[in-house]
């Protein structure tokens, strides 16, 4: 009995560590603020020709629901402001909205999360949204769904009162009775902290202060944050950051953040001069790139974070400047405002709009900070295991040796197996404990490996690689790397079992 309760305990330890290995996703807001419209249909239609799998309406759409019902797009779907009253004022309300509107509908329609509510901070409703937010919560666990479809509300970054440097960044105090009973939700139920970031709207507002570059995830300087000197090369990252730290601020570091809405306008008025159909296709193309990467963060290296890029197509009854109805991805007619690879394997000619791949593109593998000690020394001795990857170089007096660091260590071996194994998605696995990263991590005589060679490019570490950067060809995964990261689970598995 005990060794099949072994077994049994491996075996879910595995199957653990694959779904930590699902990597950050990137999905796409359906607004439909607008009368030119193609029909759902057609839009879900549009979605799935571009192998779109996650999208976010902003309401509960019986029409929608319908269009993506057996498509195995998962959806995002909303209660607007404008509901959130009887939401929060009676249970039965909630309960009756899921029965006869969303069950109908689901799982052949794929719901994995409601936002109740959206950017409360900015219209004044925030004493309702938390009561509606429990009253959904309990209908869905009344359901049986409560484990499948998280509920959360999302914020602009305006829920900060300090954003920079990002290690200073600090929720707003107004808002503390709101966020309080928010963030013990959030995190109770394990569902995410939404924002909607808009690195546009910080440049087009403080030009002086912000650079074109850096907004657009092409900048070849670094903003250095003075007291914790993590370096950013744009502002994205430094605005997730601030969050994180934030969050920390009030003893809430597991909550994980959501990016609900990001983008860049293709057309603006006259002053807005950066909305052009190429800074948007720039900053698109770059945020698929280091998502899909899964590069995290200077603060958050390797965390998953999951974004949605707004939006689908151009809405022509919002109000406002013209870049307000100039987010679209699309035109009305499904043509292509510009190309976007939402594969994140190849960049975009922004004057032709070709498709094309880097072929000098090079990545490498390092440990991830946030893994336990336990875990991650697992991993080394595995990498390190006879018919592997020679570690000599992180022996004693050896060039790699210094920072004697358990990280440090797993992340020469884990490159040097990534490397070895065709520098493939599966290699940088390590039951989610690798990162895969662009830039150089070798430093002064200790060199670290890449592909097709035993040696290590001469660049320095600190060099800013070219934003051009590419995943082609290493979507082929080989037989050996399968072999590996079965091997390799295996191992973690039978050695936790042997820590019990």
């Amino acid at each position: 009995m005990e060794r099949g309760f072994r077994l049994i305990l491996a075996a879910s330890l595995m199957l653990m560590l694959l779904d930590l290995c699902r990597g950050s996703t990137i999905g796409v807001c359906y607004g439909r603020n607008a009368d030119d419209l193609p029909t759902p249909d057609k839009a879900a239609q549009l979605v799935q020709q571009h192998n779109i799998k996650y999208v976010r309406i902003y309401d509960s759409n019986i029409q929608v629901f319908k269009a993506f019902a057996n498509t195995g797009i998962e959806l995002m779907i909303g209660i607007p402001n404008s509901d959130l009253l009887p939401f929060a004022q009676f249970q039965s309300n909630a309960d009756s909205w899921l029965k006869n509107n969303i069950l109908p509908y689901y799982p052949s329609t794929k719901i994995t999360y409601i936002t109740v509510g959206a950017e409360a901070t900015e219209v004044n409703s925030t004493s309702l949204v938390v009561p509606a937010m429990q009253n959904v919560f309990t209908a869905l666990r009344k359901a049986g769904l409560h484990k499948k479809i998280k509920v959360s509300t999302t914020h602009s970054l305006g829920v900060l009162s300090r954003s920079f440097p990002p290690s200073a960044g600090a929720f707003n105090s107004s808002f503390a009775s709101f966020l309080k009973p928010l963030l013990i939700f959030l995190a109770e139920n394990k569902s995410p902290f939404m924002v909607d970031i808009y690195p546009y709207y910080a440049f087009r507002d403080s030009p002086n202060n912000v650079s074109l570059d850096y907004a657009l995830f092409e900048s070849s300087s670094e903003v250095i944050d003075p007291n914790t000197g993590l370096l950013y090369t744009n502002m994205f990252d430094a605005q997730i950051d601030a969050l994180y730290f934030a969050l920390a601020a009030l003893n809430f570091r597991t909550i994980k953040i959501m990016v609900t809405e990001t983008g860049w306008p293709s057309k603006g008025s006259p002053k807005e001069t950066a909305a052009t159909p190429d800074n948007a296709q720039t900053y698109n193309t770059n945020l698929i790139r280091h998502v899909i990467n899964d590069t995290g963060t200077p603060a958050k290296p390797g965390e998953e974070l999951d974004v949605y890029i707004f939006s689908l197509f151009n809405e022509n009854r919002k109000p406002g400047l013209d870049s307000e109805r100039n987010w679209g991805l699309f035109y009305p007619d499904k043509t292509s405002v510009y190309n976007l690879d939402f594969s994140g394997r190849g960049s975009v000619d922004v004057i032709t709009g070709a498709n094309i791949t880097n072929t000098n593109g090079t990545t490498w593998c390092i440990a991830s900070s946030n893994a336990s000690d336990r875990v991650l020394q697992s991993a080394l001795d595995w990498a390190c295991g006879p018919g592997n990857v020679d570690c000599s170089p992180i022996q004693p007096s050896q060039p790699c040796y210094e920072p004697d660091t358990l990280v440090s260590h797993a992340s020469f071996a884990f490159n040097s197996f990534y490397q070895q194994n065709g520098a493939s998605d599966v290699a940088c696995s390590f039951g989610g404990l690798g990162v895969r990263v662009d830039k150089n991590p070798s430093y002064d005589k200790c060199l670290y490996m890449t592909t097709g060679s035993n040696k290590t490019l001469s660049t320095n570490a600190t060099a800013i690689p070219t934003t051009s950067h590419s995943l082609a060809g290493k979507v082929h995964t080989s037989k050996s790397s399968w072999t590996f990261m079965i091997s390799f689970l295996l191992f973690l598995a039978i050695d936790s079992i042997r820590g019990w």
